[in-house]
């Protein structure tokens, strides 16, 4: 089994697979009478055909080491995952070559990340570390089948790096 550890969710390292959604860096504006900074338009979001709708899952807790045996991905939209509570959780994703994921990478998100996965990324399924493991996710809506899915021969085990 080919062990994968894991690094800090950062923008640069995340890039290829979609963005980090986090209150980082200087604030595009001031609002609400300077009350409130905004950080605009974080997310590259692609609903293709379809709309974009907001729902909210509820996952049971993952723990590590974590065995990775199936990724999956949606080709016609983007997919964002904003935690709903202040605790990391488990991001992975890998690169694709001709259809299949290959090489995956394994993230720990910090307090107040969020993500958005580009259209057609590789990604594990939802892996909270903590209760209560609810997340807003914001995905597309839409005629046609928006989900693949692909199985490890062998697993890949993911540890703390």
């Amino acid at each position: 089994m080919t062990v994968v550890l894991t690094q800090p969710l950062t923008a640069g390292a995340f890039a290829p697979f979609g963005d980090v959604l986090e209150a980082a860096g200087d604030p595009t504006m001031q609002i609400n009478q300077d009350m409130c900074e905004r950080f605009h338009d974080r997310a590259k979001l692609d609903f293709g055909n379809g709309r974009a709708g907001i729902s909210i899952f509820r996952s049971k807790t993952r723990s590590l080491p974590y065995q990775l045996d199936m990724v999956e991905r949606h080709p016609m939209g983007s997919q964002a995952f904003i935690p709903m509570s202040q605790h990391p959780f488990l991001i992975i994703v890998a690169s694709d070559k001709a259809g299949v994921p290959t090489n995956p990478l394994a993230f720990i998100s910090d307090k107040g990340q969020a993500i958005n996965l580009h259209k057609g990324t590789w990604h594990g399924v939802l892996t909270p570390l903590n209760k209560p493991g609810v997340f807003a996710v914001i995905d597309r809506i839409g005629e046609g089948n928006n989900l693949e899915e692909y199985y490890f021969d062998t697993p890949y085990q993911i540890e703390i790096g």
